[in-house]
């Protein structure tokens, strides 16, 4: 029942889309990247699960295995942005800036930065609006159980679902994807 109810809905939007749309519409599908509409649906079905949250559907995360400490995420994510020449351009540590405010501890919450300059530079020229994306970030969050969890950007939404990119702007900016998921994985297991 659920499939046909998401079916019903995705096919009463497509109609709606292309009765206001048309031509525009038809015209835009022919400048995505191949693969678009696959990543558009699985981002659609987390939204979905999600009950609307729209940060869920955008987002990657990533449960820290049990014994992994914060401090070992942290050295995680430089290494592996050393390791892929991704600069590392700031921290913004949350929790200790609310713990030095309120005086009382505070669940982890700290934000990785990482950059490409030469990347971010191709891909703003490409569009201005990914300007809004930059840098790229990695956040350390402590749940209510203790567990940590990372979350980023799903940085598919970036190479998979736009506009075709130019090559080689888009080898370049797979790169910076696959740098970010190999974080996010190996600092998830504690792989040093």
């Amino acid at each position: 029942m659920q499939i046909w109810k998401r079916f019903s809905i995705a096919l009463a939007m497509g109609i709606t889309l292309l009765a206001t749309t048309g031509c525009g519409t038809i015209s835009t599908l022919g400048k995505l990247e191949d693969g678009a509409g696959s990543e558009a649906s699985r981002m659609w079905d987390r939204w979905v699960e999600a009950e609307g949250d729209i940060a869920v559907a955008t987002t990657w995360e990533a449960k820290v295995k049990a014994g992994v400490s914060a401090k070992d995420v942290e050295e995680i994510l430089k290494i592996v942005a050393v390791e892929r020449n991704m600069r590392d351009v700031g921290v913004l540590p949350l929790s200790k800036e609310l713990e030095a405010r309120s005086g009382k501890k505070e669940k982890l919450l700290t934000v990785y930065s990482y950059c490409s300059p030469a990347t971010a530079r191709k891909m703003v020229d490409f569009s201005p609006h990914m300007s809004a994306y930059l840098p790229c970030r990695v956040s350390v969050v402590e749940h209510d159980d203790g567990s940590l969890w990372l979350y980023t950007l799903n940085m598919d939404m970036m190479v998979k679902m736009g506009r075709k990119l130019p090559s080689p702007l888009k080898e370049e900016a797979q790169a910076v994807r696959d740098t970010i998921w190999e974080m996010m994985q190996r600092a998830s297991k504690g792989e040093f």
